[in-house]
């Protein structure tokens, strides 16, 4: 056996990456052992983080791909077994940074992710189908997107994703969250439960051990952005985000008519009191185009649900926190939107063109654009001397 054919091959098993972890397998001390035969066999063992890895297929597929590729390999041999204690506790180690559990990384002063926290008053205006669209609208950036939902009782942002029956894979006590074809990765109350039927029905503090284990416990790797999915309302996890993640900044998504306005308001008014900058609007369901008028080439919009809620949502805000909170988009009514979160396949990525799709991608690209907000960072600064 050759050494430089021996190093080709490991140059080519560095190339391959965990699927979850989103690491080369030899940083990760996956691979056991690697040798090339005479007859130019590469014959390997390549350990999975825990026995029925979800995506152990992937690696077999990736690994032999990456090897059978070397010129001078006639072929792959490829065996797979599985971590011990130590070894999981060393990948650990390797991933935590030697940090330190139950940190949020998110939270602390060097973190470059832009933190979108997605909020409404109440349920039931598309908070969660904005959050969907808009991480894929962003991956499809080239943006690495991660979505925590963090709607304890109305968890249905798996489901939208195409994930709801996938579960995370767990190396000691650090979660993998749940990666999507699209390249976004999830975690959810719903992928931490037995079953998928189970009811949740925790309380304060309950709510608040949760939302610190989706964000500290769960392995996110370097994202550029985070967003989560907020219950509606202004209960405990809002007031936990708050306290957990200052630095977060608030989408508030709202519904054209009267009623929807203004518990909006209040959800905007929750984030300042928690020191959050709201950054802008988004109004769902703000007309339906008329069909017949589309098809002869003019627009007439149907304001089946009232018009000029989210106008008035920014403007009550701008006018109460003392700087500009925009109207980031009207998300007209599409029933494409509606049967992409359905069959879990958003619309953003399934029908780019729909009216939708484009109102949602432009509000994406308007948020991916901010700078990192400054809220929660320290600056570094040392007094020297005093007055």
């Amino acid at each position: 056996m050759s050494s430089t054919l021996l190093e080709r091959v490991d140059a080519a098993l560095a190339t391959v990456n965990d699927p979850e972890i989103k690491r080369p397998i030899t940083e990760l001390g996956m691979v056991d052992s690697v040798e090339v035969d005479d007859a130019g066999v590469a014959h390997l063992t390549v350990l999975l983080t825990v026995a029925g890895c979800p995506m152990k297929d992937t690696i077999n597929r990736d690994v032999t791909a990456a090897v059978g590729a070397v010129d001078g390999i006639t072929g792959v041999d490829l065996s797979l077994g599985v971590m011990s204690a130590e070894q999981r506790a060393g990948l650990q180690e390797v991933l935590r940074g030697g940090q330190a559990q139950r940190e949020i990384p998110f939270a602390q002063p060097g973190s470059l992710t832009k933190v979108f926290a997605i909020a409404s008053g109440k349920g039931g205006v598309g908070k969660s189908s904005v959050t969907v669209n808009l991480a894929l609208a962003m991956a499809a950036q080239g943006l690495k997107v991660g979505v925590v939902d963090a709607d304890i009782y109305g968890h249905s942002v798996p489901a939208m994703l195409g994930v709801a029956d996938q579960r995370p894979t767990q190396v000691e006590d650090l979660i993998m969250p749940v990666p999507t074809p699209s390249g976004v990765s999830v975690i959810s109350i719903g992928m931490l439960k037995p079953r998928r039927d189970q009811v949740v029905a925790w309380r304060g503090p309950m709510l608040d051990r949760a939302l610190v284990q989706m964000l500290a416990d769960v392995y996110w790797g370097d994202l550029d952005v985070l967003l989560l999915d907020l219950p509606p309302g202004t209960g405990d996890v809002a007031i936990s985000l708050g306290q957990h993640l200052p630095g977060a900044e608030v989408v508030v998504v709202t519904t054209p008519q009267e009623a929807a306005a203004e518990v909006a308001e209040r959800a905007g008014t929750m984030a300042s009191m928690m020191h959050q900058r709201v950054v802008g609007v988004v109004e769902n369901m703000s007309y339906l185009p008329c069909p017949h008028c589309t098809a002869e080439g003019t627009e007439h919009r149907l304001e089946i649900f009232g018009a000029g809620g989210g106008d008035r949502v920014a403007a009550t805000l701008s006018s109460r926190f003392g700087y500009d909170v925009p109207v980031l988009g009207q998300i007209p009514i599409d029933p494409s939107l509606r049967e992409g979160g359905d069959a879990g396949k958003p619309v953003v990525e399934s029908d780019p063109t729909a009216p939708g799709a484009r109102v949602l991608a432009a509000v994406a690209e308007k948020l991916s654009g901010r700078g990192r907000g400054l809220a929660g960072m320290q600056l570094g600064l040392t007094p020297t001397s005093k007055f």
